[in-house]
This record gives C-alpha cells, sequence and structure tokens, in this order.
C-alpha cells in the first residue's frame, strides 16, 4: 500500500537580513528577497580575489559559484546539466549572460538587481563574453573561488539553518511511518515528495532495504525495506546544499551488532567533529578521523572504502576530503562527515561556529526544544 503523507508547503520561512530583522521568502518562487550587506561582501571577497591575481574580471561558470554570488538563485532547467547563465565580476560592476527563453522567468523570479545581457536562444552565451589579458576564467582559480564562499554570511546562515530543519524535519517523518512492506523506490518517491513541496531540489536519493546494507550508495529498487532500511538525502535549496541520514528499524531486526556498530561509529563521527576547527586542513582532518576507524574496532582500511564526506555549502561537497586537500576550515562554514562501515552510517550537515559545532539537520521540533549541539 502506498503510504500517505502530509509534507509541509508552507512559503513562509523567515531568511534573516543581514542587519538586525527577518524577512519573509518573498511571493515570486518563493525565494527570499536577495541581502544587499552579503552581496556587497561577496563582491568585495572576488575583488580581493581579482586584485591577489592582478586581473580585472572573473568569469563564474559553475553552479555552486553562479548560485553563490547570486544568493541563491535557480540558474538551471535540467538538475543535471550546467547552469543556463555565465555571470561576469570585475572590480566595479557585475553582469550576466542569458538567453533569450530565459531572461524573462530570471529576471521576474530568480535574479538580484544585476545588469542582464540577453542573446537569441540558439547562439551560446560564451560568444558576448569577455577574454584576453586580465580575464579569469573560473577553473584558473577554482581554489580561491572556493575559499571565498566558504565562510557564510548572515543571511546565508538562516537559510541554510531553515533548510536543514525542514530537510529534517520530512526526512524523519518520513521515516516514522514507513513499513517493512514498502518498497525503496515507494520510499524515495515520498522522500522526493516532502522535499519539493518545501522548494528542496532532491539532487541525491538513496535508499537501501536490509538486504541491500551493503552498498555504500544504494539507488532504490523495487526491493522491500525489510526490518531495517537507511535513507539518505542531499537537498539543495536557495543554491545551498544540505546532506543527512536516518535509519528505519522496524523492531523485528536483532539489535546486535547494529547497536554497538551505530555506536563505534559514532565515534568515528566524533573524531572527524572534533577535529574541525577553523585552521585544520581537510586532509588532516580526514587523517584524524580515519585513524579513529582501527580505534573503534573497524578494519584500519574502512576509510578507503568509501569517501568521508568534507566541507558543504553550495556544492555536495565543497571539497570533499583527500589526504592531500589543502583546505583550510573557516569560521562559519558548513561541513557534512559521512563515515560507514559494512552496515551503518552517519551523516549529518554542521556550521562551525565562535562556540563549537551547530547541527543544522535538526529537526522542527527538536530546534524548538532543544539548544543546538555543539562539539565538545
Amino acid at each position: 500500500m502506498r503510504p500517505s503523507t502530509t509534507p509541509s508547503t508552507s512559503t513562509s520561512t523567515p531568511a534573516a537580513r543581514a542587519a538586525v530583522t527577518t524577512t519573509a521568502r518573498v511571493e515570486h518562487g518563493g525565494r527570499p528577497a536577495p541581502d544587499e550587506a552579503d552581496r556587497r561582501r561577496k563582491h568585495e571577497r572576488v575583488i580581493t580575489l581579482l586584485e591577489s591575481r592582478g586581473a580585472h574580471s572573473l568569469i563564474l561558470r559553475s553552479a555552486a559559484a553562479i548560485s553563490w554570488y547570486l544568493d541563491g538563485s535557480r540558474v538551471h532547467v535540467s538538475l543535471a546539466a550546467d547552469p543556463i547563465v555565465a555571470v561576469v565580476v570585475s572590480l566595479d560592476d557585475a553582469w550576466l549572460v542569458a538567453t533569450s527563453n530565459e531572461v524573462d522567468r530570471l529576471r521576474t523570479e530568480e535574479l538580484p538587481d544585476i545588469r542582464i545581457v540577453t542573446v537569441p536562444w540558439h547562439t551560446p552565451i560564451g560568444s558576448v563574453l569577455p577574454s584576453g589579458h586580465g580575464v579569469l576564467e573560473e577553473s584558473e582559480v577554482a581554489e580561491g573561488i572556493r575559499a571565498v564562499r566558504a565562510s557564510l554570511l548572515p543571511a546565508e546562515i538562516a537559510r541554510f539553518r531553515s533548510l536543514g530543519r525542514e530537510a529534517t524535519t520530512s526526512l524523519e517523518a518520513l521515516v516514522e511511518g514507513v513499513e517493512e512492506s514498502w518498497t525503496e523506490r515507494a520510499v524515495a518517491a515520498e522522500a522526493a515528495s516532502g522535499l519539493v513541496a518545501a522548494g528542496i531540489d532532491p539532487l541525491v536519493l538513496l535508499v537501501a532495504g536490509s538486504e541491500r546494507l551493503a552498498h555504500r550508495h544504494p539507488l532504490p529498487t523495487e526491493g522491500e525495506l525489510g526490518a531495517r532500511a537507511m535513507v539518505v538525502v542531499c537537498g539543495r535549496r536557495d543554491g545551498l546544499i544540505v546532506n543527512v541520514t536516518r535509519w528505519f528499524d522496524a523492531g523485528g531486526a536483532p539489535a546486535e551488532p547494529f547497536a554497538s556498530d551505530m555506536r563505534r561509529i559514532r565515534a568515528v563521527e566524533r573524531a572527524y567533529l572534533d577535529a574541525t576547527v577553523p585552521g585544520a586542513s581537510l586532509g588532516g582532518i580526514l587523517r584524524i578521523g580515519s585513524a579513529a576507524y582501527a580505534e573503534q574496532g573497524f578494519a584500519p582500511d574502512e576509510w578507503t572504502k568509501h569517501h568521508q564526506g568534507g566541507a558543504a555549502g553550495y556544492a555536495g561537497r565543497d571539497p570533499r576530503a583527500t589526504p592531500g586537500a589543502t583546505d583550510e576550515v573557516q569560521l562559519w562554514q558548513a561541513f557534512a562527515w559521512n563515515p560507514t562501515a559494512p552496515g551503518v552510517k552517519v551523516e549529518e550537515t554542521v556550521l562551525v561556529t565562535p562556540s563549537g559545532l551547530e547541527v543544522l539537520t535538526t529537526s522542527a521540533a527538536k530546534a524548538a526544544d532543544v539548544e543546538a549541539p555543539v562539539a565538545g
């Protein structure tokens, strides 16, 4: 029997202004109004990057960079395709290129106050982009532009908190209501429905029933959940991406060794979280977290069998932690670590604050009743 759900359809989630007040999500498209203070600071960061390279213009082409600069504007049509615009940021200006078939919707529903250059739909947008000396392509300064968007600004943080609460509330309500006989695809369908109703793009939906828990990236099948299952969601709204994993347990599966394995994998997660402090490198955090596998009785090479997560924000991992990653943790940067071992996995999205790590993937009820957990 297919489940019935009552996902939230509210479009009144507050998005904080960078000053002292909040403003409701705007009517058209349900998107928050652009925050002028945030926008100025973003432009200043890009100017600093340009000046450090002796350049006058930077062309942004990736979904992560464009969404960041344009306050989370939806600059895609297909979730799997490249952005439908390009943005040029110079020392004293910023403008974007859009095709004629896209520009009306973008101007009405998505874009902040920015100059738009329109080309016919059959004309490549690259035909009007600047080139030559002093013009940088995003790919030339990928690490630099990643660094300038890492530390989230006040309005971005408010949007991320709202996204984390709504995505987690939707997922946890779903997990609490499923039954053993549901298929993995039915669970994925309901997860997607809840996210889309909240204006969240379901970028990743993974479901593993009892028979498929060995798979680290279990794309949904027609198999039934059984007594225990894992559900993974990566959802995007306003350009920001939240990552969260939750478990279904019908009570019919043996409590052990699952319970003890989960305690041990959470201890590995704690090693990653405790190491996520301003100034630490992603490679250094990975070394600390991966060493915790052996300390907790897992195979020492367990970390090599699946990626462990990394920085979060405008990309699913921004970037993923690897042994050679030199990106350094910044204050107000988001992270999503996902340590995993056979049959167990944990994953939350957290924010680095002056007092520790704030968990963004907490349900609305928990957020109202409990102070945000911090690392310690």
